[in-house]
């Protein structure tokens, strides 16, 4: 069976980058797609194949609740279709068309900032319904590619994929999250000089981070209650899950903790993504 994944959201959040990826993963990738198109694709009257269609403010006849209803009508032989909605905070996006000079498109004779507002407000009803929103605002073009691979690659059929991810609380909460744990109460690496330009992933941290009495029934506990919510999610239809754990600096307890759980849950058979928001890309 064929898939279809529609590519929209805000300017600059990085939609056509999610389109290159996309096509290196097999998809056949069709940029502005018109909105009247849209119906005779996804009724699989064309030859079967993956296709990627990006969609947004710039496409002729573009309007997001003509979008929706496309999405929500009976599919054909290729099924139901994927919605992914790239996002990113407005000072993110502003600083974006201000590096490359570009207008954006929803304010063509009025500042960037106007046309970010106008935009937001309009695709709204799109994030809301969104399969999946990917927030680029710290996502470096590396992770953003195996955040797509785990979902959309060859082995990202139906199911529920999750994502364990580490952040700094002083970088702010990651939107994307679904669940969100502190773990700052954990003893901290920064203040050991020899620690402190390590991160969470070099066993010297971790084994000091596991020796903080408070660890291991805090994994106990934590493991015991995805082990309850995962099923129930998946058999909610929820087919994309992100499980963020913060500490200070999103360099050491965030990181190890994100580590351990990541690789229990790959123990029990579920299909996990790691990622280290604070952290160049390996």
């Amino acid at each position: 069976m064929s898939r279809t994944v529609i590519v929209t959201g805000m300017a600059g959040a990085g939609r056509s980058s999610a389109l290159k990826i996309l096509e290196d993963l097999g998809f056949e990738a069709v940029d502005n797609l018109p909105l009247p198109l849209l119906p005779r694709l996804l009724q699989g009257e064309e030859e079967a194949q993956d296709l990627a269609l990006g969609i947004d403010t710039r496409s002729r006849h573009f309007a997001p609740h003509a979008l929706l209803a496309c999405i929500a009508a009976p599919a054909g032989d290729g099924g139901a279709a994927d919605l992914l909605f790239l996002d990113a905070d407005d000072e993110t996006l502003l600083r974006r068309f201000t590096e490359t000079r570009r207008r954006h498109p929803l304010a063509q004779d009025r500042p960037v900032a106007d046309g970010i507002a106008r935009e937001r407000r309009l695709l709204a009803p799109l994030r809301e319904a969104a399969d999946l929103v990917v927030d680029t605002s710290r996502l470096p073009l590396p992770e953003l590619r195996r955040l797509l691979e785990s979902r959309f690659g060859a082995g990202g059929g139906p199911g529920l994929v999750v994502t364990v991810m580490s952040f700094a609380y002083r970088n702010g909460l990651p939107r994307e999250a679904d669940l969100v744990f502190d773990v700052r109460f954990l003893a901290n690496p920064h203040y050991e000089p020899d620690l402190r330009p390590l991160t969470g992933r070099d066993p010297e941290v971790g084994a000091f981070v596991a020796a903080d009495r408070a660890y291991a029934p805090f994994e106990s506990g934590l493991l015991a209650l995805l082990r309850q919510l995962l099923p129930r999610y998946r058999s909610e239809g929820k087919s994309y899950l992100t499980i963020a754990l913060g500490c200070t600096g999103g360099r050491h307890r965030s990181v190890f903790v994100a580590e351990r759980i990541a690789r229990c849950l790959q123990g029990d058979g579920w299909r996990v993504n790691i990622l280290h928001r604070e952290l160049p890309a390996p």
